[in-house]
C-alpha cells in the first residue's frame, strides 16, 4: 500500500510526531522537505514550443498522485536563455505559454514549495554577447560558456534575473546550478590583478609546477565562496526567508566547513554508477549540520548524454534507499518534451518511488547517526593535489570510495569524517579508517595520533601515511616508497595490487598480514600490515594503497584479506550469517530508538560500464545478531511495524530477518 504526503502528515500530526504546522496547507519549509521532483529543460534559441503542452490539469495529476514536498522547475539553463518572459534577461524566443506560473499557481493551491531551477556560472548566452564577463583560458580566449567570477556578470545580471523570478513568481526558493563544479581557472585581467595583490606575482600560474599555482587555485574558491554570497545575501534581504543553496557545494566537490548563507545542501547524481556516487554524498552531506537532499536522475545515458533509458522505480528506490538511510531528503529529475508535457509513465513511477519513501520517512528523515566506522575524508589532499578548484574529482577521490566500500561490504556502519570536522568528531568513532591520502597534513596528523593515544582504534592505508606516521608511531622505514606490483592473497588465491608502497621493518609480534612480490608465498614476503600500539589505543599500518585499488576492483581477495585485520581493531554490531556483501547495514538513532538500517545493493553497478539490471533480488530470511548493552523491549521490522521474535544471550540479540528486497529498518526499542 503506498502512502501520500497527505496521508502521511495527516497521520504523523494526529501522533503527534511531526509539528503540526507540516499538517497544514501552508508551503513546507526546506528543512522539512522530505521528497520532490525536480524538472529543467535548458532553454535554448532553437526552441519553438516551450510550455506549449503544459495544463494545471497535468500538474495537478502529478501533485496528487506523487505528494511531493517540492517541484524544482527550469527557469534558467546553461545556454543561458530564461524559459520565463522577463524584463531583466534574455528569454528564450521561444516561449508560448509561462511553464513557471502554471507550476507556482497549482504547487501554492496545494500547498507545495516551488524552487527554480537556475544556472549561474554557466552562461552561454551572456559569455557570447559579453566576451568581457567571460572567464578566460589559459590560452587567452574567452570561455564560451563560463563566465568570470572576477566581472561584472553576477552583479549587472544574474542578480536581477533571480530577483525577477523570484518575486514575480513568489518562489519558495532556488536551486543554483553550474556553480562550483564548473569552476575553471580564469586567466582574465581582473583575475591577473586579483592574484598579483594577494601575491606578488605579476605572471599567472599554467600548470602546478609554475610559482604560485595553489595560491591561484584558492584565488578561485575565494571568488567563488564571494560570488555564491553576494547572491545568497541578495535574494535574502530581498525575500526573507528565501532558501536558496548553490548546487554541490559542501559535498565532497567543495570539502571544507560550511560557512556561507545557504539554506540547505543539494546535488544530482548522474546515473553513472550512481548508488556508489549517492553513498560518498550522502555520508559527506550528513556531516555538514544544514538540511540536506540527493537527486537521482530518472534516466540512464552513455557518457555523451544520448540515448537515455529511463530507471525502473525498484532502481530509483535503491538510491533513495541509500539517501533516506543517512536521514536526507530526496528527489528525481526528469525531463519534460521540450513543450513542458510530462507523460503519465514519469508520473506513475514517481508515484511508486514516493510511496517507498514515505513509508520510512518517519524513521528515516532528520536521523542521527550511532557512530560505527569512520573513514577519514581530506579535502586538503584534493586541494593540493587535484589540481582544480573544485571537484568532480574522479580517481583522485578513490581513497575514500575504496575504503567506504571496503567496510560496508565487510558489515560496519560507516560515516565519512571531514579534516575540517576531525578534531570534534573523532573520538566518537570506536573504528577509524585513513586511506591512501598523499597529503593529510600536519593537523590532520596530530588528530589522528591523538585519537589512538586516547584509546581509538585507526587502520592507515598508503606510503605517504605511512612514512607520516612513522616518527609519531616509531616505525622503521625498510626502503622508500616505489611503484611496484604487489600480492596478496586469501584461500582462494592471490590478487595484485599495484601502487605505490613503502617497506616497513616488523617484529613478528607486530606483523599483522604479510604481502609478496609474486604470486609464490614461498618467497619475498613483506610486511602488508604492521600492528603498533599507541597510548590507550592501537594502529593498524597498511603501507599501500589498499583502499583505492577496492574502489576500482570491489575485489574478494582484497576483502577477504582486509576483514580480519578490521575485526581486530573492532568487530560490527550486526553481523549476519553468511557472507553479503550486497547488504549495506547503516546505523543511525531517531526518538532515542536505535535503527538498524539494511540496504540490498544488487543489481547496482559498481562502475560507470555497467548499467542496472533492473532487478533486486530477494535475500530469503537471514539469520542475524546484534550486539548490544542490554536486552530490548522489542525489535521492530519497518515499514509494518512487525515484531520480531529472538532472543538477548551474551550480550547480542539473536533474531532472523526477513526476506529483504530494497530496504527496511531494524528499530531496537530500548
Amino acid at each position: 500500500m503506498q502512502v501520500s504526503r497527505r496521508e502521511f502528515l495527516a497521520a504523523a500530526a494526529a501522533a503527534t510526531l511531526v509539528p503540526p504546522a507540516l499538517a497544514a496547507p501552508a508551503r513546507p519549509a526546506r528543512k522539512d522537505c522530505f521528497f520532490g521532483f525536480h524538472f529543467d529543460l535548458h532553454p535554448t534559441a532553437e526552441d519553438t514550443a516551450l510550455g506549449r503542452d503544459l495544463t494545471e490539469q497535468m500538474i495537478a495529476r502529478l501533485l496528487d498522485r506523487c505528494g511531493p514536498d517540492f517541484i524544482q522547475y527550469d527557469s534558467k539553463g546553461h545556454p543561458g536563455y530564461l524559459g520565463f518572459p522577463s524584463k531583466t534577461g534574455n528569454s528564450a524566443p521561444g516561449i508560448v505559454q509561462d511553464s513557471l506560473a502554471l507550476w507556482r499557481r497549482v504547487t501554492a493551491a496545494r500547498g507545495v514549495a516551488l524552487y527554480n531551477h537556475f544556472s549561474g556560472v554557466l552562461d552561454g548566452l551572456a559569455a557570447a554577447r559579453h566576451p568581457d564577463w567571460a572567464r578566460v583560458g589559459p590560452d587567452g580566449r574567452p570561455d564560451p560558456q563560463q563566465t568570470s567570477l572576477f566581472g561584472p556578470y553576477e552583479q549587472q545580471l544574474m542578480i536581477p534575473e533571480l530577483l525577477e523570478a523570484a518575486v514575480n513568481y513568489d518562489l519558495d526558493g532556488s536551486w543554483v546550478d553550474g556553480d562550483a563544479w564548473a569552476v575553471q581557472p580564469d586567466y582574465s585581467e581582473p583575475a591577473r590583478q586579483a592574484f598579483q595583490r594577494k601575491t606578488g606575482l605579476a605572471a599567472l600560474p599554467r600548470k602546478p609546477e609554475d610559482p604560485g599555482w595553489l595560491d591561484f587555485l584558492e584565488l578561485q574558491r575565494e571568488a567563488f565562496r564571494q560570488y555564491v554570497a553576494r547572491y545568497a545575501d541578495a535574494l535574502h534581504r530581498a525575500r526573507p526567508g528565501y532558501q536558496i543553496t548553490s548546487n554541490w557545494m559542501y559535498s565532497t566537490f567543495a570539502p571544507e566547513r560550511p560557512t556561507l548563507p545557504l539554506d540547505y545542501l543539494s546535488g544530482d547524481i548522474a546515473d553513472k554508477a550512481a548508488l556508489r556516487q549517492a553513498r560518498i554524498q550522502a555520508r559527506y552531506l550528513s556531516r555538514c549540520g544544514k538540511p540536506w537532499d540527493l537527486m537521482s536522475w530518472g534516466f540512464e545515458s552513455d557518457e555523451h548524454f544520448q540515448r537515455q533509458s529511463a530507471k525502473p522505480a525498484v532502481e530509483l528506490e535503491q538510491e533513495a534507499a541509500i539517501v533516506l538511510a543517512q536521514g536526507g531528503g530526496y528527489q528525481i529529475y526528469y525531463v519534460p518534451t521540450r513543450a513542458g508535457w510530462i507523460d503519465d509513465r514519469i508520473v506513475a513511477t514517481g508515484a511508486e518511488v514516493a510511496g517507498f519513501c514515505r513509508k520510512r520517512q518517519l524513521w528515516s528523515h532528520g536521523s542521527e547517526t550511532l557512530p560505527e566506522a569512520g573513514v577519514f575524508y581530506s579535502g586538503r589532499t584534493l586541494y593540493r593535489t587535484a589540481n582544480r578548484p573544485f571537484g568532480g574529482w574522479g580517481a583522485a577521490e578513490d581513497p575514500a570510495a575504496g575504503a567506504v566500500d571496503l567496510l560496508l561490504a565487510c558489515g560496519y556502519s560507516v560515516d565519512l569524517i571531514p579534516d575540517w570536522q576531525a578534531a570534534e568528531s573523532l573520538a566518537r568513532y570506536p573504528l577509524v579508517v585513513l586511506p591512501d591520502w598523499s597529503d593529510i597534513g600536519p593537523e590532520a596528523l596530530s588528530a589522528l595520533v591523538k585519537y589512538a593515544a586516547e584509546g581509538g582504534r585507526l587502520f592507515t592505508f598508503g606510503a605517504d601515511n605511512a612514512a607520516l606516521f612513522a616518527p609519531a608511531l616509531g616505525l622503521q622505514i625498510k626502503s622508500p616508497a616505489a611503484q611496484q606490483t604487489l600480492f596478496v592473497a586469501d584461500d582462494s588465491g592471490f590478487a595484485e595490487a599495484p601502487g605505490n608502497w613503502i617497506e616497513l621493518e616488523a617484529a613478528p609480534a607486530q606483523l599483522a598480514a604479510q604481502a609478496w612480490r609474486s604470486p609464490d608465498a614461498r618467497l619475498d614476503a613483506l610486511p602488508l600490515a604492521v600492528r603498533q600500539p599507541r597510548g590507550k589505543g592501537e594502529v593498524l599500518v597498511c603501507p599501500g594503497p589498499l583502499a583505492s585499488l577496492h574502489a576500482g576492483a570491489n575485489s574478494p581477495v582484497l576483502r577477504s584479506v582486509l576483514r580480519p585485520l578490521l575485526e581486530s581493531l573492532r568487530a560490527p554490531m550486526v553481523r549476519l550469517d553468511g557472507a553479503h556483501p550486497e547488504l549495506e547495514i547503516v546505523l543511525r538513532v531517531k526518538n532515542g530508538q536505535t535503527l538498524i538500517h539494511l540496504v540490498n545493493t544488487a543489481g547496482a553497478p559498481v562502475t560507470g560500464q555497467f548499467r542496472h539490471s533492473g532487478i533486486v533480488p530477494a535475500t530469503g530470511p537471514i539469520p542475524l545478531r546484534i550486539r548490544l548493552a542490554a536486552k530490548p523491549s522489542a525489535v521492530i521490522l519497518d515499514p509494518g511495524a512487525t515484531v520480531l521474535s529472538g532472543a538477548y544471550k551474551d550480550g547480542h540479540w539473536h533474531g532472523i530477518l526477513p526476506d529483504l528486497h530494497v530496504h527496511a529498518i531494524l528499530r531496537i526499542v530500548p
